[in-house]
């Protein structure tokens, strides 16, 4: 009975030591262990596969995904991160910028502002293609010039009263439409997400005048095309008391753990400690340093029980992202089956 259980804890979950971490790699492969089919099954994936959303918001996604290998779960990271295309910066014509701010370095601060355009509304621009389309390329203006303000107090040393536009935002950037996109995307949907990012400070007589040429792209070729804050994920938290926790010593279980976690119940007159919701424990592992309740706790993570947080950068809503994700990764699949047909023909 013992062996089992040693088995199924392998199987099953990653153990937290006080001075390691125990069975970390994937080990349900055919022939392992003696008595598990641990043959791939389709029925059986259907099955214990599954996705359940935990929060959902207008720039944040936290799902479970659940009875799948880490090999999965890390490849769709990282097609949130690198291959989910969005509209981005690429070009930027210097007409005047006489700000302190040198034209290559305003150049990449452009690049990196997020723009609210549906990246599945444009197809990519050529490579070698100088001038952009309507279908490959958005336009925007950023035309600033620093003034005194006349009616600025004599004594005031605020340069918010004292200057006019001396602090260059995005909301100074004005769409410029190319060919019929003034007829397809309706006023105010193409700009940038937030208007409200300083993009550079002027003094009076300073000017910045130019156009920016954004294009489509992967995070993969750079990061400003990268459609997320933030994609992580991480284990379920699985915290088992291994014997009954009781009094002062219950209180002092709890401050071991991150808030909500351990839940002290009052029991015939008794405090006694149980596990109340292991998910919001971050596994600071500060348990370990108590000499006389270390032992009592074991702390382990579900292993095929992944925790995904995706935050948008706003260009697209999270559950959207997350579903071109899933098509991408579906694409890529196909992909890999027509040339395992194409070698076996050959």
């Amino acid at each position: 009975m013992a062996a089992a259980q040693a088995v199924e804890e392998m199987r099953s979950r990653v153990v937290l030591g006080e001075f390691g971490v125990r069975n970390v790699h994937t080990t349900d492969f055919p022939g392992n262990y003696s008595g598990y089919d641990d043959a791939w099954d389709q029925d059986r994936f259907e099955k214990n596969f599954r996705v359940d959303v935990v929060h959902m918001d207008e720039n944040s996604l936290e799902f479970d995904m659940v009875g799948i290998d880490a090999a999965i779960a890390n490849a769709f990271r990282r097609i949130l991160l690198a291959e989910v295309p969005t509209m981005a910066v690429e070009k930027v014509l210097v007409y005047n910028n006489t700000s302190i701010v040198q034209d290559e370095i305003l150049a990449h601060r452009l690049g990196l502002i997020p723009i609210h355009a549906d990246p599945r509304l444009f197809e990519y621009r050529n490579q070698g293609d100088e001038e952009g389309t309507e279908i490959d390329t958005l336009q925007f203006r950023l035309q600033v010039r620093c003034t005194r303000n006349p009616h600025a107090a004599k004594d005031s040393s605020d340069p918010n009263e004292l200057y006019v536009n001396h602090k260059v935002y995005t909301r100074h950037m004005t769409w410029v439409p190319l060919g019929n996109q003034a007829d397809l995307f309706p006023e105010g949907t193409i700009r940038p997400v937030h208007d409200d990012i300083l993009i550079a400070q002027l003094r009076p007589g300073q000017e910045i005048d130019l156009l920016m040429h954004c294009v489509k792209g992967i995070g993969k070729d750079h990061a400003k095309f990268s459609p997320v804050a933030t994609a992580s994920y991480r284990l379920l938290p699985d915290i088992t008391l291994l014997k009954p926790v009781e009094g002062e010593a219950a209180e002092e279980l709890s401050r071991c753990f991150s808030p909500g976690v351990i839940e002290v119940q009052e029991i015939q007159g008794k405090k006694v400690a149980r596990i109340a919701n292991p998910r919001l424990d971050t596994f600071s592992r500060e348990i370990f340093r108590n000499e006389k309740l270390k032992k009592v706790v074991q702390l382990a993570r579900v292993r095929d029980h992944y925790i995904f947080s995706v935050e948008s950068t706003g260009v697209l809503p999270p559950d959207v992202l997350v579903s071109e994700a899933i098509k991408i990764l579906m694409g890529k699949c196909r992909r890999f089956l027509d040339e395992l047909e194409a070698v076996q023909m050959d």
